[in-house]
């Protein structure tokens, strides 16, 4: 595999979610609240959630005071995945988001779907024979990736990419929560012709700029510890693409929330302190991290 191919799937190391530029801090010299950060208590040990985003910029660093003091005062960091390790997601990239040698994508689509995405890989300058054997599912979220870093939110400014670098320098402990093969195999359960609606609708946003003005509210809503903008826009976007929005609901959010909730609690019970970051639309509604420990009993603290 050449390496601007390598390039381009390295965009899909974790998945992505919908960002944008923040604002102000560097106009101020103040550091802002962003995102947010809870303290989970549960006798007598602690650990602390941050809400992240998985792509971002220069300016988003350096976390606030609260952030690095949580982080300084744990004894491990956890994350949702380590995207550093390359080798564990180039292998699950082909068993779940490439085809067979022998087959494409052409086989999988329909004939208007198939052209609207040579269209896309046109526009993204990408040939059509290095894309033939991704996975709809996989070009949907690498062409989302593409658009964010033509408008310079680069994966490579990521907290997580940051709190890792800082735990290799204070010789942190580093534990993932789930792994690339579990991440990739959620979008490969997808039946085709939801593979392929999924597709259509990333598509439709890409084309009309939904895709870029959503993420920018998101990204200011991040940058601003905004967790009830935040719910909003989720709930928004629940209703505005069927197959999107029930993928998203049904398995990035309702599986997955209580599966990293009792993860998280068994951290806590080991009692070694635990800074966990995951990405921040895991931490809002009801069924958000801080709300399923609360229900098992454990204090849960909202910092901001």
């Amino acid at each position: 595999m050449n390496n601007r191919m390598i390039f381009l799937l390295s965009l899909l190391a974790s998945l992505l979610l919908p960002l944008a530029q923040a604002r102000g801090a560097a106009a101020t010299g103040t550091v802002p609240h962003r995102g947010a950060l809870y303290r989970i208590r549960h006798h007598g040990n602690t650990t602390y959630l941050f809400g992240t985003i998985h792509v971002g910029l220069p300016s988003f660093f350096p976390l606030e005071p609260e952030v690095m003091q949580a982080l300084a005062g744990s004894r491990r960091l956890v994350v949702e995945l380590d995207a550093r390790n390359g080798a564990a997601f180039q292998q699950a990239l082909q068993r779940h988001g490439l085809y067979a040698e022998n087959d494409s994508i052409e086989r999988h689509l329909s004939g208007a779907a198939l052209a609207r995405l040579k269209q896309a890989l046109q526009h993204f300058d990408i040939p059509y024979e290095r894309a033939a054997r991704m996975k709809p599912w996989l070009l949907a979220n690498l062409l989302t990736g593409l658009n964010l870093a033509r408008h310079g939110y680069q994966r490579s400014q990521g907290i997580e990419f940051h709190l890792l670098a800082l735990a290799d320098k204070r010789k942190m402990a580093v534990q993932e929560l789930e792994s690339a093969d579990y991440q990739m195999a959620l979008f490969d359960d997808m039946a085709e012709h939801e593979q392929e609606q999924y597709l259509l609708e990333n598509l439709t946003r890409l084309d009309d700029g939904a895709a870029l003005k959503q993420d920018v509210a998101m990204i200011d809503a991040w940058a601003h510890a905004n967790d009830k903008a935040i719910e909003s826009m989720l709930h928004d976007s629940m209703t505005e693409k069927p197959a999107s929005a029930a993928f998203t609901q049904r398995v990035l959010l309702d599986k997955r929330n209580p599966q990293m909730a009792d993860k998280i609690a068994a951290l806590l019970d080991e009692g070694d302190a635990s800074f966990v970051a995951v990405g921040l639309l895991h931490l809002v509604g009801e069924n958000g991290i801080p709300s399923l420990l609360k229900q098992k009993g454990y204090v849960v603290e909202k910092l901001y």
